[in-house]
C-alpha cells in the first residue's frame, strides 16, 4: 500500500506536490509496481485536502501511465523499469535546473557552486 506518511506540503498547488511525491517515492524504490493506492477519500482525509484535489493528482498519474484505476477498485501502480528511470531522470533534471537557477540568481560562480555541491555531497556520505 502506498503510504503518505512522509508527505510534507510545500510550495505550489497541492495536487502537483502529490504527483511529485509519488514520483519521488517511485524513484527511491519505496513504491513498486503492483502497490495499491489508498482510496481517494482516505488520501483526502490523511492530507486534509479536498477530494477534488486528490482526484486531480490521480488523473495526472493516470494520464502519465503511472497508476491504473478501475471503477469500484483501488488504483494500482503500473510502471515498468524504463518508466521508473524516466521519472528519476525527470525529477533530477528539474531539481538540478532549479538549483542552478537559484545559484545563478545569487551570483555564485560555477566553480564556487561545484565546490559547495562537493562539500554537501561529502557531508551526506
Amino acid at each position: 500500500m502506498v503510504s503518505f506518511e512522509r508527505f510534507v506540503p510545500g510550495d505550489g498547488p497541492i495536487y502537483q506536490q502529490m504527483v511529485i511525491y509519488i514520483k519521488r517515492e517511485i524513484s527511491a524504490g519505496a513504491i513498486q509496481p503492483g502497490d495499491e493506492m489508498p482510496s481517494r477519500r482516505v488520501i483526502s482525509s490523511l492530507l486534509g485536502v479536498n477530494p477534488n484535489t486528490v482526484q486531480k493528482a490521480c488523473k495526472i498519474l493516470e494520464d502519465e501511465g503511472i497508476i491504473q484505476s478501475h471503477s469500484g477498485a483501488k488504483s494500482i501502480i503500473v510502471l515498468d523499469e524504463k518508466m521508473r528511470k524516466q521519472i528519476k531522470t525527470e525529477l533530477l533534471e528539474a531539481d538540478a535546473k532549479k538549483a542552478v537557477g537559484i545559484l545563478k540568481q545569487m551570483g555564485i560562480p560555477k566553480t564556487e557552486a561545484f565546490s559547495l555541491i562537493g562539500k554537501f555531497w561529502k557531508e551526506e556520505e
